[in-house]
């Protein structure tokens, strides 16, 4: 438990607040190629621009322009949007009930998140629990990305607090370890019942409706 008095809790949201599947993403943009959703992803993961579209140095049109020259697809910018957003499952990984018990509680909630300007506009127009979220940083939007420390160093200067008093929930290790690597502390995320059990062991939250 920790020794100090938390302010803020910082979530990623890929598969800590929304459900992602890739596959569903990648099965669309594979429509219309010779390539497998397999080989779509494989080679959007080794794609020399992926850090310069996920720290947002181009822009959408540009990333659907470069995507679908390299991968031979032929879908226009609005069914390439529709295709990469299915990859965001609507269904939320958390209860809104946890977090309007935490905001309730005063806590200061800040997302911080490895995404990009397509992700963004779909969430912020359909995904109704960044309400609870006045704090937001997003690496497109920050330039910059997990694990680097100044993303991390970004939501701490929103919340308005020092690394001390926050912590930082992911389900990558490695994202989790540099932000105790700053002094916060960590919960590795796996399930809500987990995430909830971790939070009553620091005695954040002791009953969640």
């Amino acid at each position: 438990m920790p020794a100090f008095k938390l302010r803020a809790i910082l979530f990623d949201i890929g598969n800590v607040l929304v459900r992602v599947d890739i596959a569903r993403a990648t099965a669309g943009l594979a429509a219309d190629t010779t390539l497998s959703p397999q080989e779509i992803w494989t080679a959007l993961q080794h794609d020399p621009r992926w850090r310069d579209w996920q720290e947002g140095r181009i822009s959408p049109r540009e990333w659907h322009s470069h995507v679908t020259l390299r991968l031979g697809g032929k879908l226009h910018f609005e069914e390439f949007c529709a295709a990469w957003n299915r990859a965001l499952s609507p269904e939320p990984v958390l209860a809104d009930d946890i977090l309007a018990e935490l905001s309730r509680r005063h806590y200061r909630l800040c997302v911080l998140s490895n995404t990009d300007p397509i992700h963004v506009a779909h969430m912020e127009s359909n995904f109704s629990f960044l309400r609870h979220f006045p704090h937001r940083v997003y690496s497109c939007t920050a330039r910059v990305s997990k694990p680097d420390p100044a993303i991390y160093k970004e939501g701490l200067g929103k919340c308005g607090i020092a690394a001390k008093e926050a912590l930082y929930v992911d389900d990558i290790p490695a994202y989790v370890e540099a932000a105790q690597g700053l002094g916060m502390d960590g919960i590795v995320f796996s399930s809500a019942e987990q995430f909830q059990a971790a939070l009553r062991a620091r005695g954040v939250v002791p009953t969640i409706p």
